[in-house]
């Protein structure tokens, strides 16, 4: 039988939990595909309530469900694998210059969209839809990947900057607001970037 060349990307076999490609990957009963190690993390987490659910679609399954290998799926992500090995390298990253790079991808780095706050991670348009469809990722505050995303984190606690120390001068986290900053005098960064703006 002659081999048909059918076009797929990366991001059509990627787990919702990881954002990676699938790793031994299982399908759920909705349909939904994901890494068997990312499931079950899920899904171990919830043995007290009894009811498991599809992280994407949040259909609910009780008992907790067998699992079991999907081959095919696990034989076309092999090919995937084997196909970007043999692929000569990019010459050039598809992100423009300037661009903030995606956390996420793996391979060939795309530029990133949005900066996630809770996460600490850029990502470009295909990572970030999780955010838009996960219901506990849906909760997460997402701003634009713009500058360098790095300056926006704490050097000591890898925080979220989210203060200013009007004595110091300087953002800081929440950690160092009730650590080497519990005496001064701190505003949201906000407050603080409105107030440098009117000088």
């Amino acid at each position: 039988m002659a081999e048909g060349n059918i076009s797929v990307s990366q991001d059509q076999f990627s787990c919702s939990v990881c954002l990676d490609l699938l790793k031994d990957p299982v399908t759920l009963l909705c349909g939904h595909s994901y890494c068997t190690g990312c499931i079950n993390n899920c899904w171990d987490q919830e043995d007290q309530t009894g009811i498991y659910s599809c992280p994407q679609c949040r259909q609910t399954f009780t008992p907790r469900p067998d699992l079991h290998r999907n081959t095919i799926l696990a034989e076309v992500v092999e090919k995937l694998k084997e196909k970007e090995l043999s692929d000569p390298p990019p010459a050039h990253s598809p992100a423009g210059p300037g661009d903030v790079l995606c956390d996420v991808c793996t391979g060939r780095k795309r530029g990133a969209v949005k900066f996630c706050l809770v996460c600490l991670a850029s990502y470009c348009q295909t990572r970030l839809q999780p955010h838009y469809e996960a219901v506990s990722l849906k909760r997460h505050k997402l701003a634009d990947a713009t500058g360098q995303p790095q300056e926006k984190i704490c050097c000591t606690h890898h925080k979220l900057l989210e203060f200013y120390c009007r004595t110091d001068q300087k953002c800081v986290c929440y950690l160092c607001v009730m650590d080497e900053h519990r005496s001064h005098d701190t505003v949201s960064a906000a407050a603080g970037r409105t107030e440098k703006q009117m000088l």
